[in-house]
């Protein structure tokens, strides 16, 4: 779903700022997905970019998006933007869950995004791969990527509040093996509540046990991060 699409009709000034579609993924399982080598990078079962989109009991398994890439990302989901910064509702759904069904990307093997909010709620996160290499921005001589194992949240003023969920063995090739989130003027925030976060490797760089994050406010409430 992508509001720029130059082939569509744009109904506001900024293509990225439509308040439609708002498109609802529920009780569905998505599997084997893939966007590797496709355009826009990322989001190898859906990509989003404007409307309202939000993801209600579903299962993603095995999906894949491009292996290398400072700016890809989102082995399963990748989104852009959504009308007036709303966010993206994840609620009881299910991202890998064992070895042979994790997603697998350059960043964020279930979730990416740029300057988007997530609110996660009651979801698993388990054994996504961000096996990219050199980071973001890409150290010389490498391809870049790596970052955020399962959830990979980048821009500035954002939102990701992760409530009642369980994120595990997840892994990074550079940093937050669960999660990374990078506020570039330090004005997004970063919530963990109620939440299981363990056995999650950053292989380069964590600020916390399986996360790397920068931003001015960081709260985590009632939860076990190991």
């Amino acid at each position: 779903m992508n509001t720029c699409d130059a082939d569509l009709v744009w109904t506001t000034s900024h293509c990225q700022n439509q308040d439609h579609p708002r498109l609802t993924i529920q009780n569905l399982t998505f599997v084997n997905g893939q966007s590797v080598g496709d355009d826009p990078d990322g989001g190898g079962a859906i990509f989003v970019r404007g409307g309202r989109f939000k993801i209600v009991n579903c299962r993603f398994f095995n999906n894949r998006c491009d292996e290398t890439g400072p700016d890809v990302g989102g082995a399963a989901v990748r989104v852009l933007s959504q009308y007036d910064n709303q966010p993206v509702y994840v609620v009881n759904s299910t991202f890998g869950g064992r070895d042979d069904l994790g997603n697998v990307g350059s960043n964020g093997g279930a979730l990416s995004s740029i300057g988007v909010s997530f609110t996660v709620i009651n979801s698993v996160m388990s054994h996504n791969l961000a096996i990219g290499y050199g980071a973001n921005p890409a150290q010389t001589g490498t391809p870049g990527g790596g970052n955020g194992g399962a959830i990979y949240n980048d821009g500035n003023t954002f939102t990701l509040w992760v409530c009642g969920s369980t994120l595990t063995n997840n892994t990074a090739n550079e940093g937050g093996g669960a999660i990374f989130f990078v506020s570039n003027d330090r004005s997004g925030s970063l919530s963990i509540d109620r939440s299981y976060l363990s056995n999650n490797p950053s292989l380069g760089f964590e600020t916390d046990p399986g996360i790397f994050v920068l931003a001015d406010e960081i709260d985590y409430t009632d939860s076990i991060i190991e």
